[in-house]
């Protein structure tokens, strides 16, 4: 349970630096952008892996760019799901869902599995 709020906080940081930085993409209350970092989770776990598998042979001719496509719908339909979430366009999803995803990525490499935080030790050999 402490790994899913600690994704949790991490995916609602990324919304909201996004909504921060890029142009068009607007979030209004703490509620709503926990409620967006909850149903980007749910949509990216459910919806996503159909999509990707529809679109593989668009992917695989792109060679794998158009799963930027995917990510920018997902984060898409989850605007349009959320009341108080706004994406102006394509261009400010992309951006969006591409923020969203890095600052993800680079958080969530701190944290194990299980939701621990992880340290690690480097012992260098003395001569």
């Amino acid at each position: 349970m402490t790994g899913f709020l600690i994704r949790l906080v991490i995916s609602a940081m990324g919304l909201w630096i996004a909504a921060r930085v890029v142009p068009g993409v607007e979030i209004r209350g703490e509620a709503t952008l926990l409620l967006a970092a909850l149903l980007l989770g749910i949509v990216n776990a459910v919806v996503r892996p159909v999509v990707v598998l529809l679109t593989l042979p668009v992917t695989l001719l792109t060679l794998g760019l158009f799963l930027w496509v995917v990510n920018a719908a997902m984060f898409g339909l989850v605007a349009a799901l959320i009341d108080g979430f706004h994406v102006a366009g394509f261009g400010s999803a992309l951006l969006g869902s591409l923020l969203v995803s890095v600052t993800s990525w680079f958080a969530s490499s701190w944290v194990a599995p299980s939701g621990r935080v992880e340290v690690i030790q480097v012992h260098g050999r003395t001569h």
